[in-house]
């Protein structure tokens, strides 16, 4: 199977917030909005898409339609600390984790989107050496190699 695309569709019933969440705070752009569907894009070199459902519509089956819950999405950044400036220091939003290094290799903080997604904001760090041999072999940066032995 080669896929032509993959993005996650989130269910609620808060379109509108949910959608000026990602196009303010995260550089997202509209790609087709109607009142119970809204696609987004990130410009860029890479397709980072995202879709946002009324979870009532009727295209989702009828046992299924219930708003988004228990989902986490990662974006990693080259600048954590600036984007805990920009969106918590500067822009208000409330931290659900406040901003924090952790010794499996990440420095993150934790918001939430209107639809209760927890959005999760992290630069990769070198991960302490109890953590460094947990990585698969090809997946550790050599940038990262270095600085954990």
């Amino acid at each position: 199977m080669e896929l032509s695309s993959f993005y996650p569709v989130l269910g609620t019933d808060r379109l509108a917030q949910t959608r000026d969440f990602y196009t303010e705070w995260l550089g997202f752009e509209i790609t087709f909005e109607a009142d119970w569907y809204i696609s987004l894009r990130r410009p860029g070199t890479v397709n980072y898409e995202l879709a946002l459902l009324d979870y009532t519509h009727e295209t989702v089956p009828s046992a299924y339609r219930k708003p988004v819950g228990g989902l986490l999405l990662n974006f990693e950044v080259d600048d954590v600390d600036a984007e805990w400036e920009r969106m918590v220091v500067r822009g208000g939003i409330r931290p659900e984790l406040e901003i924090r290094t952790e010794e499996f290799g990440q420095r993150h903080f934790i918001v939430a989107d209107p639809s209760g997604v927890l959005i999760d904001m992290i630069s990769e760090i070198p991960p302490s050496a109890e953590y460094a041999d947990r990585f698969s072999p090809g997946y550790v940066a050599d940038k990262f190699t270095a600085q954990v032995e």
